[in-house]
């Protein structure tokens, strides 16, 4: 076998693992998964090396100690994990790249020096890069482009962005709390993206996991039947006034033929009006009254950043000026956003290397007013890039790392009622090539059958 450095170089790259935390935020769904990886990685035939970029760790989630304490709590939890890191390092160089989640791995040199202990190279740069054919790939976390985690003094334990404090004040505090609930699903909230959605979710986890089944049961007929109800109390409200009465008279008409049971249809369908009435006479002025509002606080600008973040215009921007700044770029690979996508930017390739959390899709309710479903997948990845044979182009692909689908132990039957038909299947990105030389920087998207 050729030695290593006669060679070209290939890279794994993961990102965005989010281990550990407080309490309920401690246990990993993918340990094992993660484990195997590695060990898949001891025995690969290439020149070959691990980059972790950004958020392998959760420790703005740790909020009872501090700084190296960090650490012990880690190596403490995951002894496996760090046993197997040790191992694999042995064979295939890891390197860990700070994200905003482990910003104190930016913070203290005490790291550097634990982390070399497992044969890993803590770099506390904002972004590396690293040589291929005759170009280079361009790697960063990508907290720097969110002005929600963007660390202004970079390694500066006390770096505080508005992100830190969602984190330490919600995140965390929900990972304490997570298990006085039925189902032990508070710890989730981590998954939750954009954070927009958190009230949203709540509402649904409280609706389908922690109110009583039978006030729930009870009112599912009312929330089903909005729809209908609404239209029905519209028209009684015409029929009250005069003004067009034949719907209402045809319809009682029409349930008088059945006897007890279209009387007692009758009343379950008026009691519904009543309630949709209501709702509809609440409701509209109060959804004017929340549109003046948002305008008011918009024309003072009370808040002058949103929470979400467009997940992509920044970073298409940034690879721009990396591609237009250091033409040697074949590859601007990022995390942070959770969401694996690899598009053409400016001659090179804008790649995101997704996330090893539980994702939610939204799913929203059929009918009526149910909240809507946050169906949980599992999407994990690690992104390899190489030279194809001959080293006339880069591919960039991602290799699929299989895990069970968890939505029939976190879903209720209700929920999963609801989106039959409608789960969601997600894709990871079809594999590209870039041209591996300078002179030409064309791409070409290579799809798979």
């Amino acid at each position: 076998m050729a030695d290593d450095g006669d060679r070209e170089p290939t890279y794994y790259v993961i990102s965005d693992l989010h281990i550990g935390g407080d309490e309920q935020l401690e246990h990993v769904e993918f340990l094992e998964e993660l484990i195997a990886f590695l060990e898949h990685l001891e025995g690969v035939d290439e020149n070959a090396e691990l980059i972790v970029n950004g958020d392998a760790f959760g420790l703005w989630e740790f909020t009872r100690i501090e700084g190296i304490e960090k650490f012990d709590a880690l190596v403490e939890s995951y002894p496996e994990l760090f046993a197997q890191l040790r191992a694999t390092g042995e064979s295939v160089p890891i390197t860990l790249l700070p994200g905003n989640h482990d910003h104190d791995l930016a913070a203290y040199e005490e790291y550097v020096e634990r982390f070399a202990e497992y044969n890993v190279d803590l770099i506390q740069e904002e972004s590396i890069t690293r040589p291929i054919g005759g170009r280079t790939i361009h790697f960063e976390h990508g907290m720097q482009r969110d002005p929600n985690n963007r660390i202004e003094d970079f390694g500066n334990p006390y770096a505080t962005p508005l992100g830190y404090y969602y984190n330490t004040l919600v995140t965390s505090r929900a990972g304490q709390l997570s298990d006085r609930g039925r189902y032990n699903w508070m710890k989730d909230v981590q998954a939750v993206t954009p954070t927009e959605r958190m009230p949203v979710w709540l509402v649904s986890k409280y609706f389908y996991r922690e109110m009583n089944p039978l006030l729930r049961y009870s009112i599912v007929p009312f929330l089903l039947l909005f729809n209908v109800s609404a239209v029905l109390a519209v028209l009684a409200g015409l029929d009250l006034a005069g003004i067009w009465s034949m719907p209402i008279e045809r319809g009682t008409a029409f349930l008088g033929q059945f006897g007890t049971a279209g009387t007692a249809l009758w009343w379950f369908l008026t009691v519904n009006v009543a309630v949709a009435g209501l709702l509809l006479l609440v409701g509209i002025p109060l959804y004017f009254i929340r549109r003046d509002l948002r305008k008011t606080i918009d024309r003072f600008g009370v808040f002058e950043t949103e929470l979400t973040v467009d997940p992509n215009e920044p970073y298409e921007d940034a690879a721009r000026e990396v591609f237009e700044e250091r033409p040697e770029t074949a590859v601007f690979c990022y995390g942070h956003t959770h969401r694996p996508t690899m598009k053409e930017v400016g001659g090179g390739l804008l790649v995101n290397t997704g996330t090893w959390l539980k994702r939610l899709h939204r799913r929203d309710g059929i009918v009526g007013l149910l909240p809507p479903v946050f169906y949980p997948s599992f999407q994990l990845c690690a992104i390899r890039i190489g030279l194809e044979p001959g080293g006339d182009t880069v591919a960039v692909e991602y290799e699929r790392i299989e895990k069970p689908n968890p939505a029939t132990e976190e879903l209720t039957l209700t929920e999963r009622l609801l989106t039959v038909g409608r789960e969601p299947d997600p894709e990871l990105p079809d594999r590209a090539v870039v041209d591996a030389g300078i002179e030409r920087r064309t791409v070409e998207q290579r799809h798979e059958g």
